[in-house]
């Protein structure tokens, strides 16, 4: 994601998902220890896996985060989830840019 392309709605979906603290830690943690799947990062972070899954699925919806479902040996299927590459260069004139393309946008 990079924030020169970022549309209004796209800037609202990041900045809403990244407004949280357990949204930030779970950025943080799968920033900084790679991909994971969802019951080791749930112990990682002491947040209840429930709770863990709205929040993950509210930063890949933001294109935060990415997914991808495999099967453990043994064969469970293991959710591994992984920081997405994103900058967001937050300036009034990005702000400015992405608000024109808002889809309820009562300036036009």
């Amino acid at each position: 994601m990079k924030s020169k392309h970022l549309t209004g709605e796209q800037l609202l979906a990041a900045l809403s998902a990244l407004s949280n603290p357990h949204r930030l830690r779970v950025v943080a943690a799968l920033a900084a220890g790679g991909r994971n799947y969802v019951s080791q990062l749930a112990r990682e972070l002491n947040i209840s896996r429930p709770l863990l899954h709205l929040h993950l699925q509210k930063l890949e919806d933001a294109g935060l985060v990415t997914s991808q479902l495999e099967l453990s040996d043994d064969g469970k299927a293991l959710n591994y989830f992984e920081a997405a590459p994103f900058a967001i260069d937050l300036t009034p004139a990005t702000i400015a840019q992405a608000v024109q393309t808002l889809t309820n946008n009562p300036e036009k």
